[in-house]
């Protein structure tokens, strides 16, 4: 658990994650493929993003999960442009995840590197077709879940991605954990249930992560999802790098 200094008062997104303990962050995520930071938003930045739910005009189309067989519950990805808070943190979180992704890319043997700003690899992303951005808020309800599942939308895909949750457990909602599951070769698999809080973020691997073994380094799958809610309601926002073709 990486915690922010709230011993002054930090407003701004560039300020919070100036603040985080990065090293620490990398050395979580070689070593879980999840790292979380507490209280990245305040609680009115996360109230005024479920606020924003209702509002169509802010995104480009809503998933009913029952529908798709991925669960239970619904989300709606933003168009573009993007709300600020959520530009701001998309850009500027990008660039220091970039040196773990490029390291994990050729440790696994991945000929793909990624370039050191979020527009320059946007644009690559647009270029091959995948345009429509993937930043998302995500509604939960008594009953609701969602199933372990990766969000990859093409053939570029960054291997890091985000998720806030903006509701508070045991206030606004009962139940709802945020679940990560790991395979590993010739193994069961293995789940993680990591406590999150409101405005707490998890940074945590998209699809795979590099593992170093007795006989060199070997792949392993991650996919994530949430538990059933068993009351109350439940909203996140998931920060993801790359758009969808």
């Amino acid at each position: 658990m990486i915690a922010i200094d709230h011993a002054r008062p930090i407003e701004r997104i560039a300020d919070r994650l100036a603040d985080v303990d990065w090293a620490r962050l990398s050395e979580e995520l070689d070593q879980q493929g999840c790292s979380t930071i507490e209280r990245l938003f305040t609680r009115t930045q996360c109230e005024r993003l479920c606020d924003l739910y209702p509002h169509d005009d802010l995104f480009r189309s809503r998933v009913v999960m029952s529908r798709h067989g991925f669960g239970r519950g619904e989300y709606k990805y933003f168009a573009y442009p993007l709300p600020d808070i959520i530009a701001e943190l998309r850009s500027g979180l990008y660039p220091r995840l970039v040196p773990i992704a490029n390291r994990w890319y050729a440790s696994m043997g991945i000929d793909v590197s990624f370039p050191e700003e979020h527009a320059s690899f946007i644009e690559r992303c647009h270029q091959a077709g995948q345009s429509r951005p993937t930043p998302l808020l995500l509604a939960y309800e008594a009953g609701d879940y969602n199933c372990l599942h990766q969000d990859l939308y093409g053939d570029h895909v960054f291997p890091l991605q985000m998720a806030i949750l903006l509701s508070e457990p045991d206030r606004d909602f009962a139940g709802g954990e945020f679940v990560m599951t790991e395979q590993r070769p010739r193994m069961q698999s293995r789940a993680m249930v990591p406590p999150l809080r409101q405005g707490d973020a998890i940074v945590f691997a998209v699809n795979q992560r590099p593992v170093q073994g007795t006989r060199g380094t070997y792949r392993v799958q991650l996919r994530h999802g949430v538990s059933r809610v068993r009351s109350g309601r439940r909203h996140t926002v998931g920060i993801i790098f790359h758009d969808a073709g």
